[in-house]
């Protein structure tokens, strides 16, 4: 149940003293300091360090919040990580304490405001987007793994394992299948390399829960919709009950490990749509024909 501290300033020259200071007369025995921009999470040690020390029961402590992060986003993503630790968070500057009902309700507000930073900087992008486009400067973004299709069938077609194109052309082994799959459905009188070698379908058994991260952000629904449509995409996916939390997922595979980094992937894809809409998941996968369980 230790009070730790953390004290940062954006440049070496400024002084840490002023919070060190109020921060020991808080009760802080342990702090940890810094002099680095909170403007991106990387490099800063300190923080890394605090981080790794504090335990369940302990609370954090600063003299504001912006002392932790400059993002909305990461800063509600820490406190909810704190909350999942039992680790409570002060600041002695402001009336934050989220260990009272009003923490609490910061906590909840901290998600809408959240979301709120998200929409805006999308809009603005688009606005930028679309000046750039009137002025003849925009070239759009970076080839995603869909626009990959034609580089995938080539490697494919020259003999390539899918294992050596996911890694020549830096994606992921689910996306290769994701487009062979729709390559097949569109050329099914097209047999490629490999298409009848020892490959094998593995049956996964899913279970997709998936929860709103605080009271005022239901994005549940969109996020179990958008995982739906991207397992049904790249594999043959079955869903028993039209509400229910269960799938199945025929994902073809020919060695273990490449098993288990198919099942990492859609752990990873799964989280990642959660957060973009600021929930959580959690994935039960059982392989059918053998019992191995992922969880």
């Amino acid at each position: 149940m230790a009070l730790v501290g953390y004290a940062r300033v954006s440049t070496t020259d400024q002084d840490l003293t002023h919070q060190i200071e109020v921060l020991a007369a808080a009760g802080c025995l342990k702090i940890f300091s810094e002099k680095i921009s909170g403007t991106k999470k990387e490099g800063r040690q300190a923080f890394d360090e605090c981080l790794d020390y504090l335990r369940d029961g302990d609370t954090l402590v600063v003299t504001r919040i912006d002392r932790l992060s400059r993002s909305l986003r990461d800063l509600k993503n820490l406190v909810y990580d704190f909350e999942q630790q039992n680790i409570k968070l002060r600041a002695t500057e402001q009336a934050i304490d989220t260990a009272s009902a009003s923490g609490k309700a910061f906590l909840d507000m901290l998600g809408v405001f959240a979301e709120f930073e998200t929409n805006l900087r999308q809009e603005r992008q688009r606005e930028g987007i679309a000046q750039a486009k009137q002025q003849g400067k925009y070239k759009g973004r970076k080839p995603t793994a869909r626009a990959k299709t034609v580089e995938v069938i080539e490697l494919v077609r020259a003999g390539f394992t899918r294992d050596s194109v996911a890694k020549q052309l830096n994606i992921g082994k689910a996306s290769v299948y994701r487009i062979l799959k729709t390559y097949r459905l569109q050329n099914p009188d097209d047999i490629l390399p490999g298409e009848r070698s020892a490959r094998k379908i593995a049956t996964l058994l899913i279970e997709l829960r998936v929860e709103n991260n605080t009271k005022y952000v239901r994005g549940k629904s969109k996020v179990r919709t958008d995982i739906e449509n991207e397992w049904n995409w790249s594999f043959d996916m079955e869903k028993p009950d039209p509400k229910g939390n269960d799938y199945i997922l025929r994902v073809p595979y020919e060695t273990e490990q490449e098993l288990d980094e198919m099942v990492d992937e859609l752990n990873r894809d799964a989280a990642y749509a959660a957060e973009m809409r600021y929930c959580s998941v959690e994935l039960d996968v059982v392989h059918q024909e053998t019992g191995k369980i992922w969880n």
